[in-house]
């Protein structure tokens, strides 16, 4: 039999890039003959260096490989208006493909590639597969309403020609599958018509059409009313709705959290000496930051619930937004309220930038979680079976509050006021909330979907047989 290789490509991102590797995992425990390889871009990746977990994964698993793409650089000169980095990235992914094209050749050369595996990101590379004749499969790396949204997006450009951002704050847009969602919820980069990353993304949802397949990394359980939408044909009724192949929930297995030579870290020692379900973990992703005057605003928020606490800080952003690479090791005396440190100990415990947040997550512990709504952390907290309060942030975590509240039932929502702003008294609010009686129909609710996502996951489940078919649609394609 001759050899047969995936070809993953994954967006500059490890938010993206772990979710895919994690694919590329679940296809060679089905079928351990393939042979799995990861495109990676040149330009550098969102959350800092990613050549620790490559080189952990190369260790681990010999049968992935990963492909360094050649540099690629825009032409002198290329200007934007557009406020967002992800527009530089989409840019750069665009003058790949001769690179995409190039790498297919040369692994074509030993074995045969069934599929290529592309990142919405990375849309441009269909039109490479299909010069070669290779089955070009979308990898959706968030949330299935959040896919019922982008499906969507070319008909609602054809509906209107209003820009989101313009909108009347008040009045709710309808997607398929979704609940209504203000304006300002959607998705950053597809608020404004005129912005070069509106115009890309555009482009990539009405690619999404010619697919062979979207892989969802998501749970049917989760996410019934968006998943039956889409297959229903509802978010494109004069078009083509590509199969979905629901895989999920996809979640970076833990090694326990364990460093150097096998200690576990601090936080897990000290999670050991709580009482169960009593610690509300709060962690704001690769990327999340806050100033200096909402750290201190949380910590006083956090001393006034009364409830355990183990939360992450970084070093405050320098300027406006939410999103940055974390740098340097924060100074807590200097960052939170004076005497705060020592007023918490024994019941609250601050970390420096990191924690090991799947090992966090099913500790016995925590019985909460504060997240920026980032998918890979919501997945993470369903397989643990953790109730969530939802803080987005920055990209598409707006849109994934309103989905985790309204339609998933599996979060309370953080409140904001002007700029934002979430006072210490609404921290204080949904904790109390969230740990005591208003919480419990969504810690019933994440017990029920802990199981499922087990069950989803073992043989016979419902992502296993996604899988299958997945890996059979390539034999037709």
């Amino acid at each position: 039999m001759e050899d047969q290789a995936v070809v993953l490509y994954s967006a500059p991102s490890i938010g993206h890039l772990v979710p895919m590797v994690e694919l590329g995992k679940l296809l060679l425990a089905h079928r351990p003959s393939l042979s799995v390889h990861v495109l990676l871009p040149s330009q550098a990746y969102e959350g800092g260096s990613v050549s620790p977990y490559i080189a952990a994964v190369s260790a681990a698993h010999p049968s992935i490989s990963f492909h360094h793409l050649p540099p690629t650089s825009l032409p002198p000169d290329y200007s934007t208006t557009s406020p967002h980095l992800e527009t530089l990235a989409l840019e750069l992914l665009r003058l790949n493909n001769p690179n995409v094209h190039q790498a297919l050749v040369s692994i074509s050369e030993t074995r045969r590639v069934r599929a290529l595996v592309i990142d919405f990101f990375c849309a441009n590379a269909l039109s490479v597969a299909r010069d070669l004749g290779i089955p070009c499969y979308y990898f959706f790396s968030s949330s299935g309403g959040g896919l019922a949204i982008f499906l969507h997006l070319p008909v609602l450009h054809k509906t209107t020609s209003k820009n989101l951002k313009d909108m009347d704050t008040a009045v709710h847009v309808h997607f398929p599958g979704v609940p209504p969602l203000l304006p300002m919820d959607v998705a950053e980069l597809v608020l404004d018509r005129s912005d070069r990353a509106y115009e890309l993304f555009l482009e990539s949802a009405t690619n999404m059409q010619m697919a062979s397949g979207i892989i969802a990394n998501t749970l049917d359980k989760l996410e019934e009313e968006a998943l039956k939408t889409i297959k229903d044909g509802k978010c494109v009724p004069d078009g083509r709705t590509p199969p979905i192949y629901c895989i999920g929930p996809l979640v970076a297995s833990g090694d326990g959290g364990k460093v150097g030579d096998g200690d576990p870290p601090e936080c897990l020692t000290w999670l050991d000496s709580q009482p169960g379900g009593s610690v509300v973990f709060l962690s704001f992703g690769s990327l999340g930051v806050f100033s200096a005057e909402q750290l201190k605003e949380i910590a006083t928020g956090l001393e006034r619930s009364g409830h355990r606490f183990l939360w992450v800080v970084r070093n405050p952003a320098t300027g406006k937004g939410h999103k940055a690479v974390p740098k340097g090791e924060p100074d807590l005396d200097a960052l939170l309220p004076e005497g705060f440190l020592e007023r918490t100990a024994g019941r609250g415990l601050v970390l420096k930038g990191w924690a090991p947040q799947v090992a966090v997550l099913n500790h016995g512990a925590v019985g909460g979680f504060v997240t920026h709504c980032g998918w890979n952390s919501v997945l993470e907290a369903v397989c643990a079976g953790v109730p969530m309060i939802a803080w987005p942030l920055y990209a598409e975590q707006r849109q994934n509050r309103v989905l985790m509240v309204e339609a998933m039932k599996v979060a309370l929502p953080m409140e904001e006021v002007e700029d934002r702003w979430v006072s210490a008294a609404e921290v204080e609010r949904r904790v109390r909330g969230l740990m005591g009686s208003e919480g419990e129909t969504i810690r019933e609710r994440m017990r029920y979907l802990k199981k499922e996502a087990k069950a989803a996951l073992s043989p016979g489940g419902s992502a296993q047989v996604a899988l299958a078919e997945l890996v059979e649609s390539w034999n037709t394609a």
